[in-house]
């Protein structure tokens, strides 16, 4: 199990005032299978192409638009570092490993967001994290010398392709289905911690397909330390401690869950019900196992 301190250190970033904090908090996450990552060399790295973002848009001048200073940041990340989306291996969890995304060079769509966004900001950009369904993007609110334009959403996992509503729309219809319809709405700003979540939500799926329940267990004990009103991953904690057969932690969490949730509302669908119902059974047979060892 992922340690105390380590869970600690992790909180300290996600819950801390800067939003400057989400890269340090980000290369936490890969302890959770790397238990002695150094952080040193992927923050030595940004600081590098941060100088170098910030001296080639210091370069354009005060009256350059957010086009203009967004093409010389993807000059550096994509034209000249090679930073790229990884289509062909996107289920690799290194791609959710700053770190690993950093040295790399490649990743999915909210680690790309994160190194840009981190790149963009100490170049003097004001970027912001996009929590759209199924492809993380980046948003560059408008600055005066934009003359009237709107807010630029912006895809690093395309190498910093601006996109329209109609792009935002596509990208949603291939994520959930034809019917979908875009609306603005759902480019809300993603801060520090709900970027995190998604992080952590990502790597947590990886591993549950993967049957990598150990590592699993780690990411959601990440995610409800995250967020302790989140009490299904409370109860997907307890439901990994029992794959690896520890008994009283399983017990610990599912009863826990079951305390959150009660009383059922009445007008709670029916699997929502069921749900319950299993996870009593689980409570059941987990107290009868226990009474049996002691």
């Amino acid at each position: 199990m992922i340690s105390e301190l380590v869970v600690r250190e992790f909180l300290a970033s996600a819950h801390s005032v800067d939003e400057a904090d989400l890269v340090p908090a980000a290369l936490i996450i890969p302890r959770v299978e790397y238990a002695a990552v150094d952080p040193e060399p992927a923050l030595a790295t940004l600081a590098y192409l941060g100088e170098q973002a910030h001296a080639r848009v210091d370069a354009l001048g005060p009256l350059a638009s957010t086009r203009e200073r967004l093409a010389v940041l993807n000059g550096l990340l994509f034209d000249e570092e090679g930073f790229t989306g990884n289509e062909a291996r996107y289920e690799d969890p290194r791609n959710s490993f700053m770190h690993d995304v950093i040295a790399r060079r490649t990743g999915i769509p909210i680690t790309l967001a994160v190194v840009y966004i981190d790149v963009g900001r100490r170049a003097g950009l004001t970027l912001e994290g996009i929590n759209f369904p199924g492809h993380f993007l980046v948003r560059a609110p408008r600055i005066l010398s934009d003359a009237g334009s709107d807010d630029l959403v912006v895809d690093p996992f395309h190498r910093g392709a601006v996109l329209s509503d109609d792009d935002c729309e596509q990208i949603l219809r291939r994520h959930l289905g034809t019917d979908a319809t875009f609306s603005r709405d759902l480019l809300a700003t993603a801060h520090k911690r709900h970027i995190l979540a998604r992080m952590l939500t990502n790597l947590k799926r990886l591993y549950v397909r993967f049957r990598s329940f150990p590592h699993a267990r780690d990411v959601t004990h990440l995610l409800y330390a995250l967020d302790s009103s989140a009490s299904m991953e409370l109860r997907d904690r307890g439901l990994l401690a029992y794959q690896l057969q520890d008994f009283r932690g399983a017990l610990r969490d599912l009863e826990a869950y079951l305390q959150q949730t009660l009383p059922i509302p009445s007008v709670v669908d029916e699997e929502k019900r069921q749900e319950f119902a299993q996870i009593w059974e689980h409570v059941k047979n987990l107290r009868r196992r226990l009474a049996s060892l002691n």
